[in-house]
């Protein structure tokens, strides 16, 4: 019986397994090795040898480096400011009884929006045109600072602008799952801590944070994953030849050495995607282990 019921549940999940074998394993295997193949053409399918050459390119790379730089600042920049962010919003939320409902599809309709489209608001905000100088900077002169090009000008207003927008981005989704995760926690546990003297600071650090830490923990994991993997919102901002603008990312570099204006390079791509996959899972990892003393489940 019992090995009629493994064979059941086996057939129902048949064909997750082929469809991830399919499209996840495989183009993974093959990427893998790919990144070993020198000088590879997709055309005639050949190569000229194997070893780690591709990986001693990609690595020595100006542009890869510049790509890693970008998408580690992004990531450190983003991720924990868009979850703070959204925990305080979602606090707020969760503390309005009136008009809760509304408030809650305001902030999330940024995240129902168009990437490309909020991207292109946000260049017309920030950018600098013969005919004016953008919102942004009109409201800067208008407290006396200086007109600023945020989207063809220096390297720290151009990152600053990507990390804004990449905020913006992500936070209606945390702010939809800290909602969620706020409302599910028991109110008897805040009652029995009034009735004990409880001061608030202490009854969101004792029951508050660690009730929703598997939802934190989820948005953390899947900030940092999302960040690794940026592309879209820097070709947003700036366009589609992103290494003249020192905006691109990882994800960037190996769509350009695919199809780019230096692409045609499968191999370079390959150990690139390698290298991405090889930092986030080892970040991942990371989180994971942390998460076995501060996620309480």
């Amino acid at each position: 019986m019992m090995e009629k019921n493994n064979l059941k549940g086996w057939l129902y999940l048949l064909p997750a397994i082929l469809f991830l074998g399919f499209f996840l394993v495989y183009p993974l295997i093959d990427v893998f090795i790919y990144s070993f193949e020198e000088g590879y053409n997709s055309a005639s399918q050949t190569y000229f040898g194997t070893g780690l050459y591709n990986y001693s390119y990609v690595l020595h790379d100006p542009y890869f480096l510049q790509a890693v730089k970008n998408t580690f600042i992004l990531v450190i920049i983003t991720v924990p400011l868009s979850t703070g962010l959204a925990l305080l919003i979602s606090l707020g939320l969760n503390a309005i009884k009136p008009l809760r409902n509304v408030f809650q599809t305001v902030y999330f309709l940024p995240y129902v929006t168009n990437t490309l489209a909020v991207g292109l608001v946000f260049m017309i905000l920030f950018k600098k045109t013969p005919y004016s100088d953008g919102l942004v900077n009109l409201l800067l002169q208008w407290f006396g600072g200086e007109s600023i090009d945020f989207i063809d000008g220096p390297y720290w207003a151009k990152m600053f602008v990507l990390c804004f927008y990449t905020v913006w981005v992500v936070l209606p989704f945390k702010i939809l799952i800290l909602t969620s995760a706020l409302a599910s926690v028991g109110e008897q546990y805040y009652q029995a801590a009034r009735v004990d003297g409880t001061r608030k600071n202490r009854m969101f650090l004792r029951i508050t944070l660690p009730m929703i830490s598997p939802s934190l923990f989820y948005l953390i994991i899947t900030g940092f994953i999302g960040a690794f993997k940026a592309y879209s919102d820097s070709v947003a901002l700036f366009g589609t030849d992103l290494n003249a603008a020192e905006m691109n990312t990882i994800v960037g570099y190996v769509y350009d050495m695919l199809y780019g204006n230096s692409g045609g390079y499968p191999s370079y791509a390959s150990a690139a995607a390698i290298l991405l996959f090889a930092i986030v899972l080892t970040i991942t990892c990371i989180n994971l282990l942390i998460s076995k003393k501060h996620v309480h489940y």
